[in-house]
């Protein structure tokens, strides 16, 4: 994983600022022959779309995405299909506010990258967070959606799990009722517990953290590689990746530490289509490959930096100063998470496919039958 690149044989390469003409991506390594416009595209989107609610960022963006290359008409079918060459995608900004960040121009926001890229670049860009943005991640759900069209029978989906103190129960986590609350929250009991909080935080012009995690169904045992190839690493290090993520566990995460070796393993009984697990505390990787298991994982998401409360920091120039950040910000930054978790979950997977399938043919060694069977 490079500055603006991940991925090794599916590879993503995202560019572009928060308030600049225009965001996107180039996804190379794609195979050929897989149907794909924008409308295949454009609903990921829309999930992560802001302003689609009160406690989300009010910036009115359509996050219209146009497919610049890597598609070509199929003569059999008559439709699109990918042709094998790098697919660039462009997503036009039409909605950026920069006044609101002339105050900041030469100051620090406390908890915000600011100072970091100043200090690495000698230069950065302040409008909106520039390329440290949460604006950034429209470009990595576009490739996402790509990468889902790659990983045939495999089903990712996320949630908003906790928000500020407030978590749902492990038991009552439901993937399939997330679409129809504001919060991505798999449990409705939880939906006015979290809207009271976020009154508070938004309220007081303040924001709060979030957990999101992840499930992704259909991988099939095999996919990753030992030691330094690890799918659980390469997972972490993509999620890692989203801007305010600071936190990521797989399967049981810290919690193994509290465990024995008899609660911690996750016994294995031959089922009808294959091995199976009783539990699934590894979170579906054992030694950095899939074990067949859902793989399992959760992002922590700090507060939203840019805040209007008064906070101590520095300026460009040494000053002392108190900062106070306008614009419109996401109160909590982990709602609008759902969709770039998954896109990053499915990026990582379909690299995983790419390379399991170079490797070995994409064979599974099954056992007690023969192998691909």
């Amino acid at each position: 994983m490079s500055h603006n690149t991940f991925g090794h044989l599916f590879r993503v390469t995202t560019w572009g600022e928060s308030h600049g003409p225009a965001l996107g991506c180039v996804v190379d390594g794609c195979p050929p022959g897989i149907p794909l416009t924008e409308a295949d595209i454009q609903p990921w989107l829309d999930r992560r779309r802001p302003g689609q609610g009160k406690f989300v960022t009010q910036r009115q963006e359509p996050d219209t995405v146009r497919i610049l290359s890597g598609v070509f008409e199929d003569e059999q079918t008559g439709g699109q299909v990918t042709t094998g060459t790098p697919i660039s995608m462009i997503i036009d900004n039409v909605d950026q506010r920069s006044r609101d960040y002339s105050e900041i121009a030469t100051a620090f926001r406390p908890g915000h990258a600011d100072y970091a890229y100043f200090a690495k670049y000698g230069v950065r860009d302040y409008r909106g967070g520039g390329r440290q943005s949460a604006r950034e991640t429209a470009a990595r759900v576009a490739a996402g959606a790509i990468a889902r069209k790659i990983l045939a029978g495999v089903n990712i989906r996320g949630a908003v799990v906790q928000i500020g103190p407030h978590a749902v129960e492990p038991d009552r986590i439901d993937f399939s009722v997330t679409g129809d609350n504001e919060f991505w929250a798999p449990d409705p009991a939880i939906v006015p517990v979290w809207t009271e909080h976020l009154e508070t935080i938004r309220k007081a012009g303040s924001s709060t953290g979030a957990i999101v995690a992840v499930e992704a169904t259909g991988v099939a045992a095999g996919w990753g590689a030992p030691i330094y190839g690890k799918l659980d690493a390469e997972l972490a290090a993509a999620l890692m990746s989203i801007n305010a993520a600071k936190g990521v566990e797989i399967g049981a995460g810290f919690a193994v530490a509290a465990l024995t070796g008899e609660q911690n393993a996750d016994e294995m009984r031959m089922g009808n289509e294959g091995p199976m697990f009783l539990s699934n505390k590894a979170g579906g990787v054992l030694g950095g490959i899939s074990t067949g298991a859902p793989l399992t994982a959760r992002v922590a998401f700090k507060p939203t930096s840019s805040i209007l409360s008064r906070r101590g920091s520095i300026n460009e120039a040494g000053e002392e100063i108190e900062l106070r950040t306008k614009g419109r910000h996401d109160p909590c930054v982990g709602i609008r998470g759902v969709p770039v978790v998954e896109a990053m979950v499915a990026c990582v997977l379909a690299d995983a496919w790419l390379r399991h399938r170079a490797q070995t043919g994409g064979v599974t060694f099954n056992v007690g039958r023969p192998p691909g069977s």
